[in-house]
């Protein structure tokens, strides 16, 4: 468990992948970011110490992301690897028509 202020503890790490997508051609945009992750879905699963990997998507502000938790004495370790294969998705993102807002973020969880 790692305590970063009084009271705050943690066990995960959580990096996200996100982005924006369009509803333009039937979500054409979705359609493809969700082809792009079940592309690379057994790399992400295969890293060591991942707890879980979830998929989010709001229809309502186009949302979406990919959260990749992992037990906190293992994220270092990831983060070394430049959080592979986080270049290759992000790259797919980005080439996809319609996708905007590629962006990253790393955050602590606890359940409470």
């Amino acid at each position: 468990m790692v305590n970063i202020a009084e009271g705050v503890d943690f066990d995960t790490v959580a990096r996200e992948w996100r982005c924006k997508w369009s509803t333009d051609a039937n979500k054409a945009s979705l359609v493809a970011a969700q082809k792009a992750i079940a592309e690379l879905l057994c790399k992400v699963k295969a890293v060591d110490g991942v707890k879980d990997v979830q998929r989010v998507v709001c229809g309502g502000c186009l949302d979406f992301k990919i959260i990749i938790s992992l037990s906190a004495d293992k994220f270092g370790a990831w983060e070394e690897a430049a959080f592979a294969p986080e270049a290759d998705f992000l790259a797919k993102l980005k080439s996809i028509d319609g996708v905007t807002q590629v962006e990253t973020q790393t955050f602590t969880l606890m359940p409470l």
